[in-house]
């Protein structure tokens, strides 16, 4: 009996050469296999467990409604909706441990959808024509999504493609022998933040919230870090958040590695209650490689490393992101505390430090001040972000609502 099953999601009228062998590797290698046909013109040809008109009925549709529409385009659109509710209600009834979805573009932007609407933690594999792509929105990939180039692959079987199909098998099949799905033994606290060289909080909160009794998860917030964190905090994975590198805001506005428009909101929605500082406001990163955004061009920059580069913001573009920060923490419908460092917020606006600019660290703040919302209780500091006493105000807060049951541990 095979120990684990994976899905394995495709249009088996075009792909059913390639998909028939993904499931052939995995089963060979002792796993047990879920078919998925996402076609819509044509029919496979075996049986497979989840048909066409299953995929379609779950996206709230038909596959006649979807061929009667004549765009290839919206009737995918309509097997993409039914293929993520479906794999989801299979994983949610113990029939799937695993995804692997085949495709080239119109494959894989379903496979997107699909592969998020699963649990962060569920292995999840896209084989593409296209993966690694600058077609791909960094907003429409899941967390903890996998990909690997379907090299060769465009039509039909050959000695190089797959190499590329057998690699994934065995891939999606390991992981689901391997992966530990997160816990909820301890309540979570999800934090943002950057390296050490720039942001050091949580190298002290991190142990103080253990030994309170939590798990502590730190994102790197570098556009991929904020778009995980705000999945998980959608999901109502925390206990609290300590959004302390809201970078990514400024990433946005500005043309940076954006995590999405929502970032900063997934929290507040779903009633978590935020602790939230403005680290490393005042850069927005983008591609070292890459010249800067043309909105940046001629704005001073740190070449953090040869893939990361950070632009310094001028004052004006400062209390623009103190706005759209307050405008987004306004929305929350949980407790939030806005820690207001004024002795600078990343370790490079030091005075004295490359990056120092007092005017416009003075310009953010005050903007802060003036335009916190009312929901929000505010702590202003006249230490760094970085000091001890930012710290201590953190975990103050925290301790407080710990005592007062803002903070469930259950």
């Amino acid at each position: 009996m095979a120990d684990k099953t994976i899905l394995v999601a495709g249009t088996y009228d075009t792909k059913d050469d390639e998909l028939g062998y993904l499931a052939r590797v995995i089963e060979g290698q002792g796993g047990g296999v879920l078919r998925m046909d996402v076609s819509v013109l044509g029919d496979p040809s075996q049986p497979v467990e989840v048909s066409k008109h299953d995929v379609a009925k779950a996206g709230g549709s038909s596959i006649e409604a979807a061929i009667a529409s004549g765009d290839e385009n919206t009737a995918m659109q309509i097997m993409a909706a039914g293929a993520a509710a479906k794999a989801l209600d299979l994983y949610r009834a113990g029939r799937i441990d695993g995804v692997i979805v085949l495709g080239g573009t119109m494959g894989t932007d379903l496979a997107l959808d699909l592969c998020a609407a699963l649990p962060l933690g569920v292995p999840k594999y896209i084989v593409s024509t296209v993966s690694f792509s600058a077609l791909i929105p960094p907003d429409r990939l899941p967390a903890d999504v996998q990909m690997i180039l379907w090299a060769g692959g465009l039509y039909g079987l050959n000695a190089i493609c797959q190499a590329s199909l057998s690699q994934a098998a065995g891939a999606v099949l390991g992981a689901a022998r391997a992966v530990e799905l997160p816990r909820r033994d301890r309540p979570m606290v999800g934090m943002t933040s950057f390296g050490k060289t720039v942001l050091r909080y949580m190298v002290d909160l991190k142990p103080a919230l253990e030994a309170r009794g939590f798990d502590v998860a730190v994102f790197h917030a570098t556009g991929m870090g904020g778009r995980a964190f705000e999945s998980l905090a959608a999901e109502g994975a925390f206990a609290a958040v300590m959004d302390f590198a809201p970078q990514e805001v400024s990433n946005h506005l500005f043309g940076g590695l954006s995590a999405g428009e929502s970032r900063m909101t997934a929290a507040g929605r779903a009633g978590i209650p935020q602790l939230v500082a403005p680290g490393c406001y005042d850069l927005v990163d983008y591609v070292g490689w890459q010249d800067p955004p043309a909105a940046l061009a001629d704005h001073p920059a740190h070449a953090h490393n040869r893939l990361l580069s950070s632009a310094v913001l001028t004052t004006p573009e400062r209390v623009q992101v103190a706005r759209a920060i307050c405008d987004k923490l306004a929305g929350a419908t949980a407790p939030v505390a806005l820690l207001l460092p004024r002795g600078g917020c990343n370790e490079w606006d030091r005075p004295g430090a490359d990056l120092h600019d007092a005017a416009g660290l003075v310009a953010f703040c005050d903007e802060v001040e003036n335009r916190c919302p009312a929901n929000a209780e505010l702590h202003v500091l006249s230490a760094h972000i970085n000091d001890p006493e930012f710290t201590e105000t953190a975990l103050a807060v925290f301790d407080g609502w710990l005592e007062d049951g803002t903070i469930r541990t259950t």
